[in-house]
């Protein structure tokens, strides 16, 4: 696939970081947040949180065109970073397989799902009685709330913000793939518009959605939540 000219950062601080161009300017530091695939039906039933469970088979073999559509839409030059969770590495290596080809993958621990301690592997039915708080309308507790054992979403918040903050510090003007979590992208976002988890956690990350945020001159943006692969599995 012919790769576009890119667009250089440079023209994009002439018009106040504007995205004007269809194309996002090169020399940005730039993270491509994707949400894994979706997980194995057993272990739907059930809060998983971060336990290591495995991806569905029967959609790994449905959705290879989402894979390859994924792969086209991310940058060539880009690092790959995944949580140590066996479903984000096994999403990365779909998305090679159909067409993006390998790439060194660094495993990056804050970019775990959040832990839910005790409450792991229970029914999801059961989980409002064990809850202390009410639970947030779009998350299976508040972002205050703290399992026994466990994490609360703000920790969520703190150890992703740190490792973002951290990699773009390291990495500066450079584009990194993230193959992570929903709390965990919800996260991300929450610390690029610098707003209370609870309010973060109002978005809605699917399975192999991405997320693009940038940091620009020490300040980040969010350039795009949720947005699904362009072509659809066949039927």
């Amino acid at each position: 696939m012919t790769q576009p000219t890119p667009v250089s950062s440079h023209d994009a601080q002439a018009h106040g970081h504007f995205l004007d161009s269809m194309q996002l300017p090169s020399g940005v530091t730039r993270f491509w947040l994707i949400r894994h695939a979706i997980v194995e039906a057993s272990a739907r039933m059930r809060v998983y949180g971060s336990m290591d469970v495995e991806l569905c088979t029967e959609h790994l073999a449905l959705q290879v065109p989402y894979y390859a559509a994924l792969g086209r839409r991310l940058p060539e030059q880009a690092r790959w970073v995944v949580s140590p969770l066996k479903r984000a590495h096994d999403t990365a290596q779909a998305i090679f397989a159909a067409g993006h080809g390998e790439r060194n993958l660094t495993i990056e621990p804050r970019f775990t799902e959040q832990s839910m301690g005790e409450w792991h592997n229970l029914p999801h039915e059961e989980l409002p009685l064990k809850l202390r708080q009410t639970a947030h309308n779009f998350w299976s507790l508040s972002a205050s709330e703290q399992p026994p054992g466990g994490e609360s979403m703000l920790d969520v918040c703190a150890r992703v913000g740190h490792a973002l903050d951290e990699m773009a510090d390291r990495h500066p003007g450079q584009d990194t793939v993230v193959v992570s979590h929903g709390g965990a992208i919800r996260a991300a976002l929450s610390h690029a518009l610098n707003v209370h988890p609870d309010t973060g956690l109002r978005f809605s990350i699917q399975n192999l959605s991405l997320s693009i945020i940038e940091r620009i001159n020490g300040v980040w943006r969010v350039v795009t939540v949720n947005e699904l692969p362009a072509t659809l599995p066949a039927e």
